[in-house]
Order: structure tokens, then C-alpha cells, then sequence
């Protein structure tokens, strides 16, 4: 519920409350002296879904955007008329749910800060990421997207496409440029710091790191989240309800990989930061991707209807554009899916076969005490490099081909050859 505060232009007054009068809205007039341009304020309660047909309704009997129009939440309501006016604009839909566009560009633009704060903001979330990742302390990860500030550019991109607010969209674009960068780049320095005074050990890798790991060679359930991510963000904002978590899982989708790909680039390994690179962009495209078709979908138009035409044609060449260049990172990160789905296949398979050749007679008094598949780092399409497998057996030895007949199963199921090691541990028996 929203209580609208208006002021009335001189000679519009009968006007203005013979509108309202015919929308059977409750309203309340107070004679304004402060200035000679106005005569009077209006005060009358609306449902969210009345808000934006009924303010372009004044708008065309003589309100312009020179007057003061306060739009305000409301928290009850008592009386029989906006019962009836509520029944009339609500029907349990998202497009009768959603704020009018007037307050939808408000909250674009209040959610985003100055550029002063913003760049501020998003250095030092970058940097408790990155320490965060660096500690492999996912509660400290998840600190650094609190922090961040970066729903209100990924989120005012959309806005100003759909209500035809290219002022609006061009400054969200280039701060959401500007975030990506200075992300980045932050998360690379502080690396760097804290490699070069040892704070962590000096011969860490960074795949045996839980948090850096998974954003070194992400897969298409990436897109999953950034959709999300838009979706959930354009509906809380659009229907007034809280975007404080929502922009949480926005800022999941893009600081941490930023701060993967700095961490990368300080350890000196560039192709290990592609896959993470790639994942803040496209996260990035797929989450205004979302935003503008959700926001289109809840019904938000330009404010002019002449307008319209022009604004669908600018929608649906930037919608085309984010699609193709979605879709071209798609099938790289299906690329990366598909990798890991091979190397995975592989390891069962190599593990199959050495369970198999024990499982035979001549091997009987052998068993598997442990099998690992060792991966290269040709980030971020990974391949098996090594197969170590450890057997235990008699202390008498071992039979000199089993290493022979392991190595030949075992790359049977690999296009490349893979070294495999095999361990020997005496086991005893009393």
C-alpha cells in the first residue's frame, strides 16, 4: 500500500479531484500557501498495482514532473472504498504485484551508491574474499558478499533499458565495468602481498584449496545461479520486498571468482584465471540478461507511449546480444562440463579395472588400500596426469607385471597416456 502526496498546479485543482472522483479514490486537500505556483496538496492511499496507471492519469490532466509527487508506504489502510479500489487493481499475478515504474526507478537508483563508496566497497569486499578464499573459510567468503555493492548496477542496467532511461543505463553499465575491474585487480594485489611476505605457506597450490578450486574450472550450473540471481533480484525489487539477501547472491555470483582470478594472476598462472574470469563475465551478462526480460514480463513500459516502439526495438537488440555472447561463453563453460565429466568417467573406469585384475586368482592375496588421479594444471580444462594406486600384500614381494598389466588396463579407457605408479605396502596378518 502506498500513500501518494501531490501537488496541484494552479488551475488544475477540479481537474486533478475530478480524476480521482472518477476512480472512486479517497483523497484529502489542503490548501498550499507556500509558493503561488501550487494551490493546494493532495493526500490519497492506492494499492502498489494503482500507483503507476493512476500518477500517468494526473500526469495527462496537468501534472508534470516539475511538482512534487512523495510516494510513500503505507502501512494500513482502514476503509471500504480502498477495499473495493484494491479488488479492482489486484488479481494475484507479478504485474499486479509489482511497484509502479516511478518507484522502480527510485530504488534503481538508491541502490547504488556514489562512485566514491561504490569503488570503496567493492576493493575491500574483493579483499575479504580473497582472504577468505585464501583460508579456504567459506563463512568469510560469504562476509564479503554482504558487503558488496554491486545489486544496484546490475540491477539499474535493466531498469533503465525497460523504462527507457539511457542516463540510468549507461552509468550502471559503467560501474558494473569499473566493479569487475577493480574487483580483480584488488583481489590480485592483496595476493601478491601476502605472497610476497609468506603470510600463507610459500609452496601452497591453489587447487588443493577447497573455495579456489571449484571457480578454477566452473561448469554450466553457473548459469543456474547468475539467472537466479537476476530473477530473484528483478521480483524483490519490483514488488518492494527486501533486496538485501538477494543481493547477497548477486554478489555470490560475481566477487568470490573475481577474487580466484586475482589470486591467480598473483601466483603467476594466467591460464588458470581464465575459467574464473569467465565466470565473473558471464554471471555478470546472464544476470542483466534476466533482469531485462523479468522486468519486461511484469509489464514495465517507458513512461511516453511514443516511446514504446523504440524502447522494444533497444530491448530486443540488447536481449539478442546478451543471448549470443551468453551462449558463446555457455559452450565453453560446457566445454569445461564436459572435461570434467570425461575425467570423472575416467577415474571410475581406472578404478574398475584395478578392482577387476586384483578380483582375478593369480592376485588374490593383493587389495587396494588406496586409488588417486592425479590432474595436471592445464587450468581450466583439466586431464588425468597420473594414476597412483597402492596395493597391500605378503612382505615376500610383488608380481613384477602387475604394474604392467595396471598401467595397460588403465589407459584403455584415455586418449592420452597416463602415467600410473604403483605403491607396494607389506601387509601383515597374526
Amino acid at each position: 500500500m502506498r500513500l501518494v502526496q501531490l501537488t496541484v498546479p494552479t488551475g488544475k485543482r477540479e481537474t486533478i479531484l475530478e480524476t480521482l472522483d472518477a476512480r472512486k479514490i479517497d483523497y484529502v486537500v489542503t490548501d498550499e500557501g507556500s509558493s503561488r505556483e501550487y494551490t493546494a496538496v493532495v493526500y490519497f492511499p492506492l494499492p502498489d498495482a494503482a500507483v503507476e496507471p493512476v500518477l500517468d492519469e494526473v500526469q495527462e490532466a496537468g501534472i508534470d514532473e516539475d511538482a512534487y509527487t512523495v510516494v510513500v508506504d503505507a502501512e494500513t489502510v482502514v476503509s471500504r472504498r480502498f477495499q473495493a479500489l484494491r479488488d479492482e487493481y489486484e488479481d494475484g499475478d507479478v504485474e499486479s504485484e509489482r511497484i509502479s515504474r516511478h518507484e522502480l526507478q527510485a530504488k534503481a537508483e538508491e541502490l547504488t551508491p556514489t562512485f566514491p563508496v561504490y569503488s570503496v566497497m567493492t576493493i575491500i569486499s574483493a579483499i575479504v574474499a580473497t582472504a577468505g578464499l585464501l583460508l579456504d573459510s567459506p563463512a568469510v567468503v560469504v562476509g564479503s558478499m554482504v558487503i558488496a555493492p554491486l545489486i544496484g548496477p546490475a540491477l539499474g542496467a535493466s531498469v533503465g533499458t525497460v523504462i527507457d532511461d539511457e542516463e540510468l543505463f549507461t552509468e550502471s553499465i559503467t560501474f558494473q565495468i569499473i566493479g569487475v575491474v577493480l574487483a580483480i585487480g584488488a583481489a590480485a594485489i592483496f595476493a601478491l602481498l601476502v605472497r610476497m611476505t609468506n603470510i600463507v605457506p610459500p609452496g601452497l597450490v591453489l587447487s588443493n584449496v577447497g573455495e579456489i578450486s571449484e571457480r578454477l574450472a566452473p561448469d554450466l550450473l553457473s548459469l543456474v545461479i547468475a539467472l537466479g540471481a537476476g530473477i530473484a533480484g528483478v521480483v524483490s525489487i519490483a514488488t518492494g520486498t527486501s533486496v538485501a539477501l538477494v543481493g547477497v547472491m548477486i554478489a555470490a555470483a560475481l566477487i568470490p571468482p573475481a577474487g580466484v582470478a586475482g589470486i591467480s594472476l598473483a601466483w603467476g598462472q594466467p591460464s588458470a584465471a581464465i575459467g574464473a574470469t569467465v565466470l565473473v563475465l558471464v554471471n555478470l551478462l546472464s544476470v542483466n540478461l534476466a533482469g531485462l526480460l523479468t522486468l519486461w514480463y511484469a509489464g514495465y513500459r517507458p513512461e511516453n507511449l511514443f516511446q514504446l516502439g523504440e524502447t522494444e526495438r533497444r530491448l530486443r537488440q540488447r536481449i539478442v546480444g546478451l543471448v549470443l555472447i551468453v551462449l558463446v561463453f555457455a559452450v565453453f563453460l560446457g566445454g569445461i562440463t564436459y572435461s570434467s565429466y570425461e575425467t570423472s568417467n575416467f577415474e571410475q573406469n581406472a578404478r574398475e579395472e584395478v578392482e577387476a585384475v586384483l578380483a582375478q586368482e593369480e592376485y588374490e592375496e593383493y587389495q587396494l588400500l588406496e586409488f588417486e588421479v592425479v590432474m595436471g594444471d592445464d587450468y581450466p580444462f583439466r586431464n588425468p596426469e597420473r594414476v597412483i594406486v597402492t596395493i597391500g600384500g605378503p612382505p615376500n614381494g610383488s608380481p613384477p607385471e602387475l604394474a604392467t598389466v595396471l598401467d595397460e588396463r588403465i589407459n584403455r579407457h584415455t586418449d592420452q597416456s597416463v602415467a600410473v605408479e604403483v605403491r607396494y605396502v607389506a601387509v601383515l596378518e597374526r
